[in-house]
Parts: C-alpha cells; sequence; structure tokens
C-alpha cells in the first residue's frame, strides 16, 4: 500500500509564504513525476507544477516565479514553496506521484488527500 500525506497548509496573508510538503510511504520501488494540483471552491482540479525524478521542473503560468517546486529523492517527499501569495491561490492543494510499487511492475498514479491554503486579510 502506497500513501501520500501532505502538510504545511493553513491561513496566511496575501503576500505571505506557505510551505507545502507530500510524504510517500509504503511499498515503493521507484518514483518518476511528482506534482502539485490544486481545486479551488466550484472550480476543476488544475495542474500547479511538476517535477521529474531528474529535477526538470514546469509550472503553470499563473505560478511561475511566485512558487518553487523541489524534491528529496531519498526522503520520497516533493515540496511547493509558495511566495508573494495572492487570494487567487485559495485552494486545497493535492500532490500527485507517479511510481513503481515493485521491479517490472506498471506505473500507477496516488494522489493524497489534500491540504487547505487560505490567503485572506
Amino acid at each position: 500500500q502506497v500513501q501520500l500525506v501532505e502538510s504545511g497548509g493553513g491561513l496566511v496573508q496575501p503576500g505571505g509564504s506557505l510551505r507545502l510538503s507530500c510524504a510517500a510511504s509504503g511499498s515503493i520501488f521507484r518514483i518518476y513525476s511528482m506534482a502539485w494540483y490544486r481545486q479551488a471552491p466550484e472550480k476543476q482540479r488544475e495542474l500547479v507544477a511538476t517535477i521529474t525524478s531528474g529535477g526538470s521542473t514546469n509550472y503553470a503560468d499563473s505560478v511561475k516565479g511566485r512558487f518553487t517546486i523541489s524534491r528529496d529523492n531519498a526522503k520520497n517527499t516533493v515540496y511547493l514553496q509558495m511566495n508573494s501569495l495572492k487570494p487567487e491561490d485559495t485552494a486545497i492543494y493535492y500532490c500527485n506521484a507517479v511510481l513503481q510499487r515493485a521491479l517490472g511492475d506498471v506505473k500507477r498514479v496516488y494522489w493524497g488527500q489534500g491540504t487547505q491554503v487560505t490567503v485572506s486579510s
């Protein structure tokens, strides 16, 4: 069994910063890409940032220059540093990992349970 557990969400004022973490645990052979998504009320879930096992990153235009995704492969953990936060960044943030549970296994997508980020004065 594999679990992804996010942490680090909360309430922050506009212009502030938060750092989200997501740790993968369980029966894991190899993690390929990891990513952060978010879903605001009454909106569809959207991709925020992705990072490959080699460290290549990609960002949504709305967060470029403000958010930074990183990962620690030894800890099976992905991070999202969020700076200059805006009210429109308010959403539930979910992490995502594409991984194999064993050598020769198919790649599967796993999701965390989400962590709330609220940007408000």
